[in-house]
């Protein structure tokens, strides 16, 4: 199914002069199109065509093509080599029969999309997944993109703190005002004007959490204990019901991410949250929203009788972030990378 947000875009793409060269402000509500949306055109478009007797070269075309056709873009007489491919949406495209992702090193951004096509035995595309960075520096348990990004909390006294006065500037101005939203919004649901609450509002209402506790469930299930907090802070800040996508950041509606430490290390991926790089979310208030705009909610628990009891809670915005924790760890480059895909991925 599409979205009207989807058919929207495409409908301006096709009524433009724009080309897949041409540079989209990343969360521009007329011509970008975000991952979700992406894919939804892309799976229309792509899902039960045949490359059944292409040769390699050919289908890479007829792919590129077709990627063309159903985005809205004007199919050029020839593909340059730019870097990502679809230069102007900041994504690339690989055609997956294995499980094995191979990408030839390039700078991982937070923004910058993948497209994974499937093709069955037959040669038919069977799904179409679109990722961002974060998500392949997941992926990457080897090590072998990035040494990933660590910080330890630097010595606070008090076990409840904001520690972030207010939000960033842009998003003081990307706020304004908070009406309050329905109960039954998505937490992942993109965020929108007036239901975006200010820092401070977070905070009071993820203080509830405090003293909560849920099972252990053994040091291999971090995941899952990720999860039973993240379905806290959902309930504290008013949502009716618990969602993830699996995107940065976990609660996308209130452009918040939760972290749960049961050890003094935050691991924090393949980038900072200082980062200033703008986020695949369209735009709010004609304003692009960028990592270091994004709130951290950084809980620490400790482990009794195989349960989790949260102790200490901690909000800071990215910007403000490494005044707080101090970093470690940092960013490697090899020439090619090759990623195992969990079977059930794609």
């Amino acid at each position: 199914m599409v979205s009207p947000l989807a058919i929207n875009i495409k409908n301006n793409i096709e009524s433009s002069d724009l080309t897949i060269y041409d540079v989209i402000t990343i969360g521009d509500p007329n011509y970008w199109i975000p991952s979700n949306e992406l894919e939804e055109l892309l799976s229309k478009r792509l899902v039960g065509l045949s490359l059944d007797g292409l040769p390699l070269r050919t289908r890479s075309k007829v792919v590129k093509t077709e990627v063309c056709n159903g985005l809205g873009y004007p199919v050029p007489k020839s593909f340059k080599k730019t870097q990502p491919r679809f230069l102007g949406q900041n994504f690339d495209v690989y055609t997956q029969k294995s499980n094995n992702l191979q990408i030839w090193n390039e700078e991982v951004s937070p923004a910058r999309r993948y497209v994974l096509i499937r093709i069955s035995e037959d040669d038919v595309i069977t799904k179409v997944k679109v990722v961002t960075g974060d998500v392949i520096a997941e992926l990457d348990k080897t090590g072998t993109l990035t040494q990933k990004y660590q910080a330890r909390l630097v010595a606070i006294p008090d076990n409840i703190k904001l520690l972030s006065e207010s939000d960033t500037k842009d998003m003081m101005d990307i706020i304004s005002d908070f009406y309050g939203f329905n109960k039954s919004t998505s937490p992942a649901d993109y965020p929108q004007p007036g239901e975006i609450m200010p820092i401070n509002e977070v905070y009071q209402r993820l203080q509830s959490i405090i003293g909560k506790k849920f099972p252990y469930l053994g040091a291999l299930q971090e995941r899952n204990r990720g999860g039973m907090l993240h379905s806290l802070v959902c309930k504290a800040l008013g949502y009716s019901d618990f969602k993830d996508d699996g995107q940065f950041p976990d609660v996308k509606h209130q452009l918040l991410e939760v972290k749960l430490q049961t050890s003094p290390t935050i691991d924090l991926g393949l980038f900072l949250p200082s980062n200033e790089e703008y986020l695949d979310i369209p735009q709010i208030n004609g304003r692009s929203i960028r990592m270091c705009d994004v709130r951290y909610a950084i809980f620490y628990g400790d482990i009794e009788n195989d349960e989790v009891r949260i102790k200490k809670f901690y909000l800071v915005t990215g910007m403000d972030f490494f005044q707080h924790f101090t970093q470690f760890g940092g960013k490697k480059v090899n020439k090619k990378l090759q990623i195992p895909l969990p079977s059930n991925f794609l």
